[in-house]
């Protein structure tokens, strides 16, 4: 299987996700989201890869949410929102990204992310399920979510 390292949070990592970003979407860029980040090392990386040799081929990031912002699982409980994940074109329909998401999997907590880019059909493959769209809550994304065992969504 293929390793998913978390990245570092420096400027070798921005030049990889300048690199990356030449293929990828403006919606799934997370070179702005990278340079927020920048404390040369001193943060924990919210940022996930996988290399092929030296070549970033696949990327996610993936936030940990305080249960106090919580609007979606039963009982409330911190949980994870995988904001984007993007693999290179080249890369694609070789495992990846089910390697990136069941690596948040892997950390037990219920897990958020939204729909981009008519990903539908790989989010229900990986296991999620959408929720029922609430104005008020959701705001115009396409939330999609992955239960633990013990975890029910909110009414």
């Amino acid at each position: 299987m293929f390793e998913v390292r978390r990245l570092q949070i420096n400027y070798k990592t921005l030049e990889e996700f300048q690199k990356f970003r030449e293929f990828g979407l403006e919606e799934l860029s997370m070179k702005e989201d990278l340079e927020a980040n920048i404390v040369e090392n001193d943060s924990e990386s919210p940022f996930y890869g996988i290399y092929d040799n030296d070549l970033m081929v696949a990327r996610m990031s993936l936030y940990k949410i305080d249960g106090k912002y919580d609007r979606y699982f039963q009982p409330a409980q911190d949980y994870y929102e995988l904001w984007k994940l993007e693999v290179l074109p080249d890369y694609r329909h070789k495992d990846y990204g089910t390697a990136l998401v069941n690596h948040a999997k892997s950390f037990g907590a219920p897990i958020k992310t939204n729909s981009r880019c008519r990903a539908d059909d790989f989010w229900l493959k990986m296991g999620f399920t959408p929720v029922k769209y609430n104005l008020m809550r959701d705001r115009g994304e396409n939330p999609y979510v992955w239960l633990p065992e013990s975890v029910e969504l909110q009414d």
